[in-house]
C-alpha cells in the first residue's frame, strides 16, 4: 500500500527538521555560557565508569524518584514505557513498508509482545496516578503547600494527555494488525489481542487494511506531535536529563562549593581583573554551559520546593522557581545572546529590555532574582538532595551571591560586621584570640596546646579543631568540654591550636565572599601544614565540612572526622562505656552540614541508643529529609524577618514528640533550637516546659561519668580529675532552657566587657542580631 509509507514518511520528514532545529538552538544557547572543562572529565577515565553507573542507577533504575514511593513508581512505569515501546515504533515504521514486518531476531518473541502490552498498561496506571496527584495537590487547592506552585501546570496536563494518546493509538494499531493477521505476536501481546478481537467483525479485508493504516498513521502522528511539544517545553528533560546527570558533580554527599572560575579557569585573586574576569554571576551568560543545562533540565516537579526550609516558612525562595526564572530569562534573552553586535541593533525592543534586566534586583528594578530570594537560602542542600535530575541549586545561588557581595557590596547589612570581624579578628564575634583557650580552665585535666605543650601534632593522635563557636560561644563551650572530657577518659591523645586557630571561612564563603574565605583558609592551611596535622576531629559540622571537603582545593588535605564519628568508634571499641542509665526520652536533629552534606547519619543515633533507658523518638523529617535549623548559608548572622522562623518550625516538630531532650551535633543547631525552646517556654507553651537542648557529646558524657546523673545535667565542674555533673536540673526556674549566664537575648555568647577586643574588631556585633523568641 503505497499511500501508507508516503504519508508516514511525509509526516516524519516534516517534523524532524523542526525538532532538530530546536535541539541545535538549545545547544547554541548553552554554549553562550562560560566553559566548564572539569565537567567533561566525567566522560573520561577514570570517571567514566562512575558516570555510567549513575546512568544505570539514576536514569534506568530511577533511584532518586523512587524515594517518593507512589509518584516514583508511577514515573518508573512511564519511563520504562518510553524505553520498551520504542520497539513498537520500530515495528510501526517497518509496517509502513511491509505489513508483515517484525524486528529481526526478536520480532516474534512472545516475551517482547508481553512486555510491550504490560508496560503500556502500567504506564496508563501511572498516568492515572499522576492525574490524581496533580488534582489532589494542585496550587488552586493548596496554594503554597502544593509542590506544583509556580510550575507550568497546563503544560503538564497536555503532556499527560499526549502520552495517553500514544498508548491508546498503540493498542488501536496493534489490535487492527492482529485482526488482519499481521501482528507478529499471538498470546504474548494479550492486551493488543483483546482489542483486536473487537475488529474481527470487519469482514472486508480492504476496510480492515484501512483501519490498520489509520491506526498506524495515528500512532506515528501522535508521536511526532508529542516530539514537537517536548522539545519546546519543560519536558525536553526526557532527552537532556541523562546528560545533566552525566555531567553532574557527584561527590559523597553534596561536596564542597566549587571555586570561583572565569573562562573555565580557577580565579586567582592576585591576578584577576574585575573589568575582564567574571566574579560570580552578574548576568545570565556568566553561568557555565552546565548551568544552562541545569535550567533546561528542570522538570518542575517541585520536590526541591516541598523540602526547602525557606519556602516552608513563608519566604519567597523556591529552588524550583530560581531555576525556572533563570531558564525563562535565558530563553527570552536568547536572541540577544545568539546575535552579533550588528544584529542586536535590529532586535525587537522587548528583547533589548530583557537583555538589560539585572540578574539580581527587586521588582521595581525588574530583576530576574529578587534579593530576598537570594539571601533566604540556608545552603541546607535539601533541594539538591531531592532533585531527580541532579540540578545544583546551591552552586548557582552562591555564585550570584559572590557577585553581589564582592563586586556590588550588596548584601544584608547585619552580616557586614561579621565579615569585618572575620578579617580583623579571625572570628565572627570580633573577640580576641586569647579567649580561644578560656574553656580549658575548669576541666580538671590539662589540654595540650600546640606550641606550648607539644612542638607539633605528630606527638598526638588528633588535633581537636575547636572552632569559633566551640571556643567562644557559651552553649558550644559545653559541647567542647564534653568532647575533651570524653577523649580524656578514652585515653585519646589530642591537642588544640589555641590562639593559632582562626575561623575556617565557612560563613564568608557561604555569603559569597570567596576572597575572605581564601584568606582565612590559606592561613589555617599554613598553620596545619607547619604543625604536621594529619588527623583532625571537629565538633562543628561547618568546620568539619570546610576543613575536610573544601581545604583540599587549596592544598590542605587531612583526615577529618566529626566528634560523633570518633566517639562512636570509641564506644564500639570499649574505650568509652556508657554506664549510667539516663531516664526520659530524646529526639535527634540532623545538622544539614553533617547529614545531607556529608552523609553522617548513623554515628549520632548509635551513640544515643548506647545510653541505657533513654527512649529515642525519630522525627518525621529526619536524615536526608531533615529540616534545617535556619543557621546555614551564613544565615546565622542575618535577620529573619519574613514568614515563620525556620528554627521555630523545626522546634515545633521536635516538641510534637513530647521529648525531654532534643539532641543535636552542631553548635549552630544547638543555638537555634535552644533559642526557640526558650522562647516557647517564656511564652508559657506547655510542650516546651522542662525540655532541654544538648549535644550528643553532652548526653554521652553524662552516661559515661562514674557518677549518678540525670539527663537534664548540663555543665561540668572539676571533681577528682574529671568533670562531674550536679544532680539538680540544668535550668532553674528563672533560667529557661537555652539560656546561659552571660548570654545575650539571642542565646549567643556575649563578649566579656572586661576583655579588650582586638584592635579594629567590632565588639558589638552579635552572631544573631534579631530576638530569637
Amino acid at each position: 500500500m503505497t499511500t501508507r509509507w508516503i504519508v508516514g514518511l511525509a509526516m516524519t520528514f516534516a517534523v524532524l527538521p523542526i525538532a532538530a532545529r530546536r535541539g541545535l538552538w538549545l545547544y547554541r544557547l548553552a554554549m553562550t555560557g562560560q566553559p566548564d572543562p572539569d565537567r567533561l572529565k566525567n566522560v573520561e577515565r577514570p570517571k567514566l565508569g562512575a558516570a555510567l553507573k549513575r546512568q544505570v542507577v539514576e536514569v534506568f533504575l530511577q533511584k532518586k524518584l523512587l524515594k517518593w514511593s507512589i509518584p516514583g513508581a508511577a514515573h518508573f512505569f512511564v519511563f520504562w514505557a518510553f524505553i520498551i515501546l520504542g520497539t513498537v515504533y520500530v515495528e510501526a515504521y517497518g509496517v509502513l513498508f511491509d505489513e508483515d514486518f517484525a524486528i529481526p531476531i526478536v520480532g516474534h518473541w512472545e516475551i517482547l509482545g508481553f512486555a510491550q502490552d504490560t508496560i503500556a498498561l502500567l504506564a496508563l496506571a501511572g498516568l492515572a496516578t499522576f492525574a490524581a496527584i496533580r488534582w489532589k495537590d494542585s496550587p488552586a487547592r493548596k496554594d503554597r503547600a502544593s509542590r506544583f506552585k509556580g510550575s507550568h501546570t497546563g503544560g503538564a496536563w497536555l503532556i499527560l494527555f499526549m502520552i495517553v494518546n500514544v498508548l491508546w493509538t498503540m493498542f488501536f494499531f496493534r489490535g487492527a494488525s492482529y485482526a488482519a493477521g499481521n501482528l507478529p505476536y499471538d498470546n504474548g501481546a494479550y492486551a493488543s489481542k483483546g482489542v483486536g478481537q473487537a475488529f474481527e467483525g470487519i469482514d472486508n479485508e480492504h476496510t480492515l487494511e484501512w483501519v490498520e493504516t489509520v491506526g498506524l498513521w495515528g500512532h506515528i502522528g501522535v508521536m511526532l506531535v508529542f516530539l514537537i511539544i517536548v522539545v519546546y517545553s519543560k519536558h525536553m528533560h526526557i532527552f537532556i536529563a541523562p546528560l545533566n546527570i552525566t555531567f553532574a558533580r557527584k561527590p559523597d554527599g553534596l561536596g564542597p562549593l566549587l571555586p570561583m572560575q572565569s573562562g573555565g579557569k580557577t580565579l586567582d585573586f592576585e591576578e584577576a581583573d574585575p573589568d575582564v574576569d567574571i566574579f560570580g554571576r552578574s548576568k545570565i551568560e556568566d553561568f557555565t554551559w552546565k548551568g544552562f543545562l541545569d535550567f533546561a533540565t528542570c522538570t518542575e516537579c517541585g520536590r526541591c520546593q516541598s523540602q526547602c526550609p525557606a519556602w516552608n516558612t513563608g519566604k519567597p525562595l523556591s529552588p524550583k522557581m530560581v531555576i525556572l526564572e533563570l531558564r525563562d530569562h535565558a530563553f527570552a534573552k536568547a536572541p540577544w545572546l545568539l546575535a552579533t553586535e550588528e544584529e542586536r541593533e535590529n532586535l525587537p525592543q522587548s528583547v533589548k529590555d530583557e537583555a538589560a534586566r539585572p540578574l539580581v534586583g527587586t521588582a521595581e528594578e525588574n530583576g530576574v532574582i529578587d534579593p530576598d530570594v537570594l539571601w533566604s537560602c540556608t545552603n541546607c542542600g535539601a533541594c539538591v538532595e531531592q532533585c531527580p535530575v541532579d540540578i545544583e541549586h546551591i552552586d548557582h545561588i552562591v555564585d550570584m551571591r559572590r557577585y553581589q557581595t564582592m563586586i556590588e557590596s550588596n548584601f544584608p547589612s547585619e552580616a557586614g560586621g561579621m565579615l569585618k570581624n572575620l578579617e580583623k579578628a579571625g572570628n565572627p564575634w570580633g573577640m580576641p584570640s586569647r579567649m580561644r583557650t578560656e574553656w580549658t580552665k575548669d576541666l580538671g585535666f590539662d589540654v595540650k596546646v600546640l606550641g606550648q605543650d607539644v612542638e607539633d601534632l605528630s606527638e598526638v593522635e588528633y588535633l581537636f579543631w575547636v572552632g569559633c563557636a566551640g571556643s567562644l560561644d557559651d552553649k558550644a563551650q559545653k559541647t567542647t568540654k564534653a568532647v575533651a572530657e570524653l577523649l580524656h577518659i578514652a585515653g585519646v591523645e589530642f591537642a588544640i591550636l589555641g590562639q593559632g586557630e582562626t575561623c575556617t571561612g565557612d560563613p564568608a564563603r557561604r555569603m559569597g565572599n570567596e576572597f575572605v574565605f581564601q584568606m582565612l583558609a590559606m592561613q589555617n592551611i599554613e598553620t596545619l601544614n607547619e604543625a604536621k596535622a594529619t588527623k583532625i576531629v571537629a565538633t562543628c559540622p561547618h568546620c568539619f565540612n570546610t576543613v575536610g571537603r573544601e581545604y583540599p582545593e587549596l592544598g590542605g588535605t587531612y583526615e577529618v572526622v566529626h566528634h560523633t564519628e570518633l566517639l562512636n568508634e570509641l564506644v564500639a571499641a570499649g574505650k568509652l562505656k556508657p554506664i549510667n542509665a539516663v531516664e526520659g526520652s530524646a529526639t535527634y536533629h540532623d545538622p544539614c552540614f553533617l547529614g545531607r552534606h556529608n552523609k553522617v547519619y548513623t554515628p549520632p543515633r548509635e551513640l544515643i541508643s548506647a545510653v541505657a533507658k533513654l527512649e529515642y523518638k525519630e522525627m518525621e523529617r529526619s536524615k536526608e529529609r531533615s529540616f534545617c535549623c535556619g543557621a546555614g548559608g551564613a544565615r546565622m548572622w542575618m535577620e529573619e524577618t519574613i514568614g515563620q522562623r525556620i528554627n521555630d518550625n523545626r522546634t515545633e516538630e521536635a516538641l510534637s514528640l513530647s521529648p525531654d531532650t532534643i539532641v543535636t551535633g552542631c553548635p549552630f543547631c544547638k543555638t537555634m533550637i535552644s533559642d526557640s525552646v526558650a522562647g516557647k517556654q517564656g511564652a508559657g507553651e506547655a510542650a516546651a516546659q522542662g525540655v532541654q537542648v544538648i549535644d550528643v557529646a553532652q548526653l554521652l558524657v553524662q552516661a559515661t561519668r562514674p557518677v549518678k546523673v540525670g539527663v537534664a545535667a548540663d555543665g561540668p565542674s572539676a571533681t577528682n580529675g574529671v568533670a562531674a555533673v550536679a544532680e539538680e536540673p540544668a535550668n532553674s526556674p528563672d533560667e529557661p532552657v537555652g539560656s546561659d549566664p552571660g548570654a545575650g537575648s539571642d542565646g549567643a555568647a556575649t563578649p566579656d566587657p572586661t576583655v579588650a577586643a582586638d584592635p579594629g574588631a567590632d565588639p558589638t556585633e552579635n552572631p544573631r542580631t534579631e530576638e530569637k523568641s
